[in-house]
């Protein structure tokens, strides 16, 4: 029975999976704007705005380097810094060489209660992948990330549309951005935002700033 049961479990996570794939490509097919439809002048604008997300705490805090440490910025303070409680991602980069991210970060698509609650999401925590460090670099070293598939998971510039409303059929962690609860700093602008920027850059061929 429990057996039975687990795999119904699993059929279901499955297509609920494949099902927001097929609707992430439907929407991106909708948001992606003609080839060469923009300028370069107004693809680099467009880049800005990315910039002034990816680089903001709430986006970057968890996008670190190999030693898996990830950065915090407790309500109320402005700055960030190394996450407290020693909390360490390890190589699986979900903590589970010692304590898991999904202890205090729970998977759950309810909306994120106010600070100083751990925020969470409908994907299960964890840091991104070592090669999206964004801690550190610039923007035109991130930017050169973005538009490159060997470093940003095989994506053209839909892909990376793809790739944003994939995430947010899940209730993942970029739409959530915007909503981290209560007492907690969001990056400008908004998710539909970031997506709209996010295509007029593709659309202008994704143009880094020198």
């Amino acid at each position: 029975m429990k057996r039975s049961l687990t795999a119904i479990v699993l059929a279901t996570s499955s297509i609920a999976a494949l099902t927001g794939l097929v609707a992430a490509k439907d929407e991106a097919s909708k948001d992606a704007l003609p080839p060469g439809s923009v300028s370069r002048a107004e693809g680099l604008k467009a880049w800005k705005r990315i910039e002034a997300v990816v680089t903001h705490p709430r986006c970057a805090n968890c996008h670190v380097d190999a030693q898996a440490i990830p950065i915090w910025t407790p309500a109320g303070e402005s700055k960030p810094r190394v996450h407290g409680m020693n909390i360490h991602g390890g190589e699986s980069r979900i903590g589970a060489e010692a304590v898991p991210c999904g202890t205090c970060h729970v998977t759950s698509a309810m909306p994120n209660d106010p600070a100083p609650a751990p925020p969470h999401a409908g994907i299960d925590w964890q840091l991104a992948p070592v090669d999206f460090l964004w801690i550190g670099k610039s923007g035109a070293e991130i930017c050169a990330q973005l538009k490159n598939p060997k470093r940003n998971g095989g994506r053209d510039a839909v892909g990376l549309l793809e790739h944003l409303r994939h995430d947010a059929s899940q209730n993942g962690f970029i739409p959530r951005s915007w909503a981290p609860g209560a007492g907690r700093a969001t990056p400008p602008g908004t998710f539909e935002d970031h997506v709209k920027d996010v295509a007029m850059w593709g659309a202008a061929g994704q143009p880094c700033p020198k």
